[in-house]
């Protein structure tokens, strides 16, 4: 919800005085990419006109950044570059006492974690102090909401978060990596852990802790030794979960179901927004159907009520809405 709320912002201004005049929205990476291309012009020009160049290029760089808006929308801040980071000080200490920019920005980073493990990064550290200075931070993680999700339900892009065979797994794939993710960012292999000193380790073969987002197979949490302690784990990791290829179960998986079982309740005590896909079962009842439910011996089976209505719920837009109440972990 970070850029939704950058553009509502930045659309607000369209009929406020000056700023109509005075405003600019830029992805990052572009906006660096610009001032690579401006500082190399302004190199340029003073070597032409004799003048010492490295008094020149910076200065000229921020007057003309200025001159396309005061007001500064930078959406995805993120410093990867040493080049970029060496020469953000200078850049935005121009921008914001000689020229009085405003600089709104959003980020997948808290300030003090921009550039974390970067080469030099001892010399990056007075710009996150600038940083602090200058800017107010809003952490987004006290919402735990993820609008994206409600606004493809309610806008009918994605009737509900539930995906059926080959084809809904293609469907899956497309929101998870598009609008989930994200351009130019990849789901990668993480180990989570209750506390640094736990010898226990939850295998996350898809997560991101940035974007509070993991995906698994059904084997990957039903199929293996997991219990009730592990997905809570999970539950307090991320916000979003995926779990795919969930096939139809029948009594001789009684185990693969008690575990489904207690990750569903797991991450139901979290608000975690689950999201799934089925080899087969379009509902929920039919991911675990029983003939005969009054002469069954398995609990189980009478939990899977439980277990049915829950799904049903997660997929709701109120359900949506809740706050997720994990730690909220984003580095």
């Amino acid at each position: 919800g970070k850029t939704m709320l950058m553009n509502l912002f930045y659309d607000s201004l369209a009929h406020v005085g000056p700023w109509n005049q005075e405003r600019q929205k830029i992805h990052y990476h572009k906006f660096m990419a610009t001032i690579h291309a401006q500082m190399h012009k302004a190199r340029q020009d003073a070597a032409q006109q004799h003048v010492h160049v490295s008094d020149a290029v910076l200065p000229a760089v921020i007057r003309q950044t200025a001159r396309n808006g005061r007001l500064l929308c930078l959406d995805e801040f993120q410093v990867t570059d040493v080049a970029d980071a060496l020469i953000l000080q200078r850049l935005f200490t121009g921008l914001w006492q000689q020229e009085g920019c405003i600089v709104v920005a959003t980020s997948n980073r808290a300030p003090t974690d921009l550039y974390l493990g970067g080469l030099q990064r001892d010399r990056f550290l007075p710009f996150i102090d600038l940083l602090q200075e200058s800017c107010q931070e809003v952490s987004m993680w006290d919402s735990a909401v993820d609008y994206r999700l409600i606004q493809k339900v309610e806008s009918g892009q994605v009737p509900r978060l539930w995906f059926v065979g080959t084809a809904g797994l293609q469907n899956l794939d497309d929101l998870v990596n598009q609008e989930l993710v994200g351009p130019r960012k990849s789901l990668k292999p993480l180990q989570l852990k209750a506390s640094p000193s736990s010898q226990r380790i939850v295998p996350v073969p898809k997560g991101s802790l940035e974007r509070g987002l993991a995906r698994f197979s059904f084997a990957d949490v039903c199929q293996t030794a997991m219990g009730a302690s592990d997905y809570l784990l999970m539950g307090q990791h991320f916000s979003t979960i995926v779990v795919d290829q969930i096939p139809t179960l029948t009594l001789n998986e009684i185990n693969w179901v008690r575990r489904f079982i207690l990750l569903v309740d797991a991450l139901y005590e979290s608000n975690v927004k689950l999201i799934f896909h089925t080899q087969q079962a379009a509902e929920a009842t039919d991911i675990f159907p029983v003939a005969d439910k009054e002469n069954a011996v398995h609990d189980e089976v009478f939990a899977f009520d439980r277990t049915v209505s829950r799904l049903q719920e997660m997929t709701s837009q109120s359900y949506l809405r809740k706050k997720w109440t994990g730690r909220g972990i984003g580095s």
